[in-house]
């Protein structure tokens, strides 16, 4: 079996560039995502072991909205189910970026 060929990372910024532009140019689509339709925010939460409130002021949420979401009075749109399922896969980077503001 032939070894698959690691990029660098200027391969793959230049790809990143490259699909950017055929975008622009109306050559290619971007890539759809998947964003379901409910998130288990309590489980989001309870996977990084904080309280309620951690979760909120680390990643920006009103306390009282996070209650609601956990306890089934209302649900997160699409942009926020969105960042809740980065913050579930790449907490560290989502923590990272929000440092950076």
């Amino acid at each position: 079996m032939k070894k698959k060929k690691k990029k660098t990372v200027f391969e793959g910024i230049m790809e990143g560039l490259t699909e950017a532009a055929a975008i622009a140019r109306g050559e290619a689509q971007p890539a759809r995502v998947y964003v379901p339709n409910k998130v288990n925010v309590k489980a989001i939460r309870e996977k990084l072991n904080m309280t309620q409130a951690e979760f909120a002021a680390r990643f920006s949420f009103n306390v009282a909205r996070v209650r609601d979401w956990e306890q089934g009075r209302s649900q997160p749109d699409g942009a926020l189910r969105a960042y809740l399922l980065v913050i579930e896969r790449q907490p560290k980077a989502v923590e990272k970026a929000l440092k950076a503001a």
